[in-house]
């Protein structure tokens, strides 16, 4: 079998997963391995680079160890949770050196993708195919490739889960790039990969004040790829695949802004004023609206 840590695993993450993320985590690294000073502060965040590197060289530990069927307890997914044990799991790590923070992170990226490769191996060996999905989301791990494992964010897919990983190192790999002064990563064939993370995260981190009473539906397009739905009904949030037939307001927007703009790293006007967003609709004015109604943890 041809190994996960040169290129996709393949049969067990979707077309074109396993190599956007073993490529994210070398650029990255390249990133790092530049930088001469990692006390620079991250713009918009109290962490330093060093600080913003330890935690994704830790954060990608935590997938691999996941991905394995190591049960890991990281918060219980809400945002000060988490932010709780990002703190904690930095005061524990001592780590801020750029070359050793570059390496771990695309030595964690490869023990994830090994770890994918291996779980499809034994569920061959065991004759549970990819569709068995026998686990029960309690600990990190499950029967079969498309098991159910429990993440910081709830249950997931281990498809989900590469997502996840993907969309955790662009985020973090974004906010080096700045601080450092480098390109950034970030492409659309990369969003378009971290699509099914964002969709199945979007309703666990809606923001209960700001949705309150919200009855509206969103159809969000984006430029050249991939739409879907997003409903409020009195609050509650579903979102699915396919787009509702009478939307209230459509979104186009451009795939890396759509992504910075999840991740709440850019804002709406900006975005607008650049062309890079565009509503239409019965209610167009809701865009404005929307990066609101959720908060990144």
């Amino acid at each position: 079998m041809e190994s996960a840590t040169g290129r996709d695993a393949r049969g067990t993450l979707p077309e074109g997963l396993g190599d956007a993320l073993r490529a994210t985590a070398e650029d990255i690294a390249a990133v790092l391995r530049g930088a001469a000073d990692t006390s620079v502060p991250v713009p918009r965040s109290e962490w330093t680079v060093g600080e913003a590197a330890a935690h994704l060289a830790q954060a990608n530990e935590l997938m691999a160890d996941i991905a394995a069927g190591r049960e890991r307890r990281y918060g219980d997914g809400t945002p000060q949770s988490l932010a709780a044990a990002n703190e904690r799991g930095l005061a524990e790590f001592g780590e801020r050196g750029a070359g050793p923070l570059a390496e771990l992170i695309v030595r964690h990226t490869d023990a994830y993708l090994t770890a994918c490769e291996r779980r499809s191996t034994d569920s061959i060996g065991t004759g549970r195919g990819a569709g068995d999905g026998t686990g029960d989301g309690t600990g990190g791990g499950s029967g079969g490739t498309t098991g159910t494992v429990a993440t910081p964010l709830g249950p997931m897919s281990q498809e989900v889960l590469g997502s996840y990983l993907l969309t955790h190192m662009l985020g973090h790999g974004y906010d080096l790039a700045r601080a450092l002064g480098r390109p950034h990563m970030i492409d659309r064939t990369r969003v378009d990969l971290s699509l099914p993370f964002l969709i199945t995260a979007m309703p666990r981190v809606t923001d209960a004040a700001a949705t309150a009473r919200l009855t509206a539906s969103y159809t969000i397009r984006l430029w050249g790829g991939a739409r879907f739905g997003v409903t409020f009904t009195d609050g509650a949030v579903t979102v699915t695949p396919r787009p509702p037939a009478r939307p209230d307001c459509t979104i186009h927007i451009e795939p890396v802004t759509f992504f910075l703009m999840a991740l709440g790293r850019i804002g709406p006007n900006g975005a607008m004023a650049r062309g890079r967003v565009f509503a239409r609709g019965r209610r167009p004015w809701l865009a404005l609206r929307f990066p609101g109604l959720f908060k990144a943890p």
